[in-house]
């Protein structure tokens, strides 16, 4: 058994003001990270055996907006605020459904 049931990472990278790409950071991808890990202690999902929502550097995606990946499912997503955070954690987490209305491709763009 893995210390952790699933891993939830949030893209939090901030890139300078200018960059050439975009940045989860810019996308309030912190606080909503906060506010995953708050819901998940509210409803006991958090902890070891459990959930955890962890702070990531650049995922590298950023161009597809603020995103998070849970693993071990390998399943991408995007989001924009709190209702969408509680959507994933209510279908992915809770029932085993991933969302797929915010559901990220798994494959590079350029992969065959």
């Amino acid at each position: 058994m893995s210390y952790y049931r699933r891993h939830l990472f949030f893209c939090t990278n901030v890139r300078p003001e200018g960059a050439e790409r975009p940045s989860c950071g810019r996308c309030d991808s912190a606080r909503l990270r906060a506010y995953a890990k708050s819901q998940l202690k509210e409803l006991g999902l958090a902890g070891p055996g459990a959930v955890r929502a962890n702070t990531s550097g650049c995922l590298d995606r950023c161009e597809e907006g603020p995103c998070l990946v849970v693993y071990p499912d390998g399943i991408w997503y995007t989001y924009i605020d709190e209702s969408d955070i509680d959507e994933i954690i209510e279908s992915h987490l809770i029932e085993g459904r991933p969302v797929e209305r915010l559901r990220l491709p798994s494959d590079p763009p350029d992969s065959v």
